[in-house]
């Protein structure tokens, strides 16, 4: 995959367009994540301040961000929200699909990273599942069991419309359509 990234042009992603997040509800409940992120882009220096804005009310000022350099084009090292710096590091073995957000006052949250591409259906569901209290659930697992998912509704959407193309036909045991003088005769001799 080949990224483009335009440095030339000023942006203001905060005030343009806000920040996708599902966040854990307040409770005394410690899991893994502590809710999930869907950037619109693969662009950190884009996305950062959007998600440091949103996050300055619940959670104070965001310091520190690190993540894995798998998923990210261009890792900054430093990006500009509101006047200061946020600085930005990145970690191979830190879990690909996660965000750490360190902040001086209060302390870590952890963010399931949604892929930008993921359709929003898939989002709602990784978004949901990342924001439960308690859950033991890591981002790589979620990530893999919505995978799943995907081919599981991907499938049953395939065999779906072979039964519909094939006109709801019964298929031989050879996997070949069968009409309806096929079919063996029951006792009465009626169809």
């Amino acid at each position: 995959m080949t990224m483009t990234v335009d440095r030339t042009a000023p942006r203001d992603l905060a005030t343009e367009v806000p920040a996708r997040l599902s966040l854990t509800p307040k409770t005394t409940l410690g899991g893994q994540l502590d809710g999930a992120w869907w950037p619109q882009s693969r662009d950190l220096e884009a996305e950062l301040p959007p998600l440091a804005a949103a996050l300055a009310e619940p959670w104070g000022r965001i310091t520190r961000v690190t993540v894995n350099p798998t998923h990210w084009p261009v890792v900054p090292r430093m990006v500009p929200v509101d006047g200061r710096t946020l600085h930005v590091g990145w970690f191979t073995e830190q879990d690909p699909d996660k965000l750490i957000l360190l902040s001086y006052t209060v302390g870590r949250w952890d963010l399931l990273v949604i892929p930008p591409e993921t359709a929003p259906a898939a989002a709602s569901r990784l978004m949901t599942a990342a924001a439960i209290p308690g859950s033991v659930l890591t981002a790589s697992v979620l990530m893999s069991n919505e995978a799943a998912i995907g081919r599981r509704i991907r499938d049953a959407a395939r065999r779906e419309a072979a039964w519909e193309g094939e006109g709801g036909a019964c298929m031989s045991p050879f996997g070949a359509p069968m009409g309806r003088s096929a079919l063996p005769l029951p006792a009465d001799g009626w169809r």
